[in-house]
């Protein structure tokens, strides 16, 4: 399918797959402009011509009609005579240009700037600076003098200044302040009146060693906008330059979240070593709370949390104390909507701690909420594994939090509910049940966390039922709370919720490719590798299989849990037919989470290519309770193609409706 772009960030542009399209004079090029800045919405006739002339001439009309025709002939030179124009279209009193969302450069530089928002620190600046590399000079760069450019100019302009800024900001804050140096100098040059440019500018010089290099900077600043402007340098500029001269320490880089998880985390327990007097318990607590604040930051917190737990778990059971022991445990209510865990043997480790301490606890009414986050903690770390004590345990935590009528409580248990709720495919609309009260509750209680969580889980199900519209408004939602709240991690769920959503709605193969790669990098240096491992390879091998293309499958990729599915695969393309047939017969059956009708599908797919009816009549059974669905966009990540287009396969050799 072909491709129309157009750009209007410097000279107005159009193309089709990267080839240019000539659009004749200047006036064709002024009437798609005008169009462009319209923003799909319909632009009378009468505006065009008002617009395009200072005095219109006698035949104004027609020569609109002829530019519009002339474009629409370079737009769709396929289009059948006679048959109503897809891009160009006439409507009401006007023409309206409705290209793809992301066939405008304007449209795709904003976009990117607002994505480079919800990005984990480390990772926006590079996002940035592809937006800010879609700039080819001024925008509209022919229409310059033209009044009905100016305001929309003058908006591209300052949101291009402020993500220049926004980008050094980050670098700088990174610790990376050599690398923000040049692009503020040539951005001070074209325009030396941004006094925030002037400060990032003299801190990145300080950061790098070049206190006087810093300090030349700040009085040019100051030389400039009083000899220029006769104004003096507002406030920041002015505490930067005495914090330069006193050389104060809080112009030192920060510390990375890992590296200040570790120091604090060192003190707590160097604390707690040397003396297990009153007040050790506090400590311990202390230092759980700062782990779970670090875990919602994403990347280094998240991995520093991981890391750190188990052993704030061990020095509490060490007290004897199971009320400390407990209250340690389930302090650690970080929201979580990955069924799949990150280290399953530091879980299991976990489970096995709250067990023990569940049995130790008094059976008395006071610990009911202790015994409550104790067993939805137990439900939160048996996700993925198939035993009746994960769904028990929820179940009874849920019960407990109702009867409570705790808030937070209930949040915490029903994130349990969640993790459990993968017993069976299919169970989308369970998860939404959840998603929708963990939304309600958490909205009104100023949960924050919980309601980011209940949003994902209601985009995660409105996507298993092609329901895009709905879940596009969640997304949207989680990313604005995101930004608020500064919860990094959000970003990586709703990049891959768009890559799949741009793939269930077939846009060519390699445009869906692309999105799935995009959102992959989001996952490098996130702190999540039980949704990182093999994520990218599974998205793609679906993406085929939809597609009823051949799979490809690269065994030196990371493959991670989803190795014995990838293998087979391979054998079948290298024609050895015996030994997938054999290993067929061993593969395991998928855990309970939130890709396994994914991997069942993958399985029919072997099945059939292996004529073996035994394992088709499995997969056949196990996707039929997600009958209506498409096939792993449960898990708002990727899809293999809609349920039941794989179950009419399998009919049709094991015979039956």
């Amino acid at each position: 399918m072909e491709t129309v772009t157009f750009g209007v960030l410097g000279p107005v542009t159009a193309g089709r797959d990267g080839v240019p399209l000539a659009l004749k004079g200047p006036r064709h090029r002024a009437v798609l402009a005008r169009l462009v800045l319209a923003r799909r919405r319909v632009v009378p006739v009468s505006r065009l011509v008002a617009d395009l002339w200072e005095v219109p001439p006698p035949r104004a009309l027609g020569a609109v009609r002829t530019f519009v025709g002339d474009l629409r002939r370079a737009l769709e030179p396929d289009r059948p005579p006679r048959a109503p124009a897809r891009l160009l279209v006439t409507e009401g009193p006007g023409y309206a240009l409705r290209p793809a969302a992301d066939a405008v450069d304007a449209w795709r530089f904003e976009e990117a700037v607002e994505a480079a928002g919800r990005l984990p620190a480390a990772q926006a600046p590079g996002r940035l600076a592809v937006a800010l590399g879609q700039w080819r000079g001024p925008a509209y760069a022919e229409f310059a003098e033209e009044e009905w450019t100016r305001g929309e100019r003058a908006r591209l302009t300052e949101l291009r200044l402020r993500a220049v800024e926004r980008r050094a900001e980050l670098l700088v804050e990174l610790d990376r302040p050599a690398e923000a140096v040049p692009d503020l100098d040539a951005h001070l040059i074209e325009h030396p009146w941004r006094e925030e440019a002037w400060r990032l500018l003299a801190l990145a010089l300080y950061r790098t060693g070049r206190q006087a290099d810093a300090l030349a900077v700040l009085r040019r600043a100051r030389a400039r906008l009083a000899g220029e402007l006769g104004i003096d340098p507002g406030p920041r500029l002015r505490r930067l330059e005495a914090a330069v001269l006193a050389q104060d320490p809080a112009l030192d880089p920060p510390a990375e979240p890992a590296q200040a998880a570790a120091r604090l985390w060192t003190a707590a327990t160097e604390a707690y070593d040397r003396t297990v007097a009153a007040g050790s318990g506090a400590r311990l607590e202390t230092a759980v709370g700062l782990l779970r604040h670090l875990a919602v930051t994403g990347g280094g917190g998240l991995e520093a949390a991981r890391q750190h737990r188990p052993a704030a778990v061990a020095a509490a059971e060490e007290t004897g104390d199971p009320e400390l022991t407990a209250r340690v445990i389930g302090a650690y209510d970080v929201p979580a909507n990955w069924t799949r865990s990150d280290d399953p043997e530091a879980a299991r480790r976990l489970v096995e701690a709250a067990e023990r301490t569940l049995a130790a606890l008094p059976g008395t009414p006071a610990a009911d909420p202790a015994r409550c986050r104790l067993l939805a903690t137990i439900a939160l770390e048996s996700r993925g594994v198939r035993t009746p004590r994960g769904p028990e345990a929820a179940r009874r935590a849920e019960e407990i939090a109702r009867r409570l009528d705790d808030p937070a409580l209930l949040a915490f248990a029903l994130n349990g509910t969640y993790m459990q709720s993968c017993t069976t495919a299919g169970m989308s609309g369970r998860r939404d049940a959840i998603g929708t009260e963990l939304v309600a509750l958490a909205s009104r209680h100023g949960l924050v966390t919980h309601e980011v969580l209940g949003r994902l889980v209601r985009v995660q199900a409105r996507a298993a039922v092609a329901d895009f519209t709905g879940a596009d408004e969640h997304a949207a939602a989680a990313d604005r709370l995101a930004v608020r709240h500064e919860r990094p991690l959000v970003a990586v769920f709703t990049a891959w919720y768009r890559a799949l959503r741009r793939a269930a709605r077939g846009v060519p193969y390699e445009e869906a490719e692309a999105g799935y790669r995009a959102a992959a990098v989001l996952l490098e240096g996130a702190g999540m590798p039980g949704l990182e491992r093999g994520l990218l390879p599974l998205a793609l091998l679906g993406l085929r299989l939809s597609r009823g293309l051949p799979p490809r499958v690269d065994r030196h990729a990371d493959w991670g849990p989803y190795r014995p599915w990838a293998e087979l695969f391979a054998l079948l393309a290298e024609g050895d037919r015996a030994g997938a047939g054999e290993a067929l017969g061993r593969l395991p059956v998928p855990p309970p989470d939130l890709l396994q009708e994914a991997l069942w599908c993958a399985e029919a797919a072997l099945a059939l290519a292996l004529e073996d009816r035994a394992a088709l009549r499995r997969a056949h059974d196990a996707l039929l309770p997600a009958s209506g669905e498409l096939a792993g966009a449960g898990s708002g990540v990727l899809t293999f193609g809609p349920v039941d287009a794989w179950l009419t396969a399998a009919g049709r050799v094991l015979g039956g409706p």
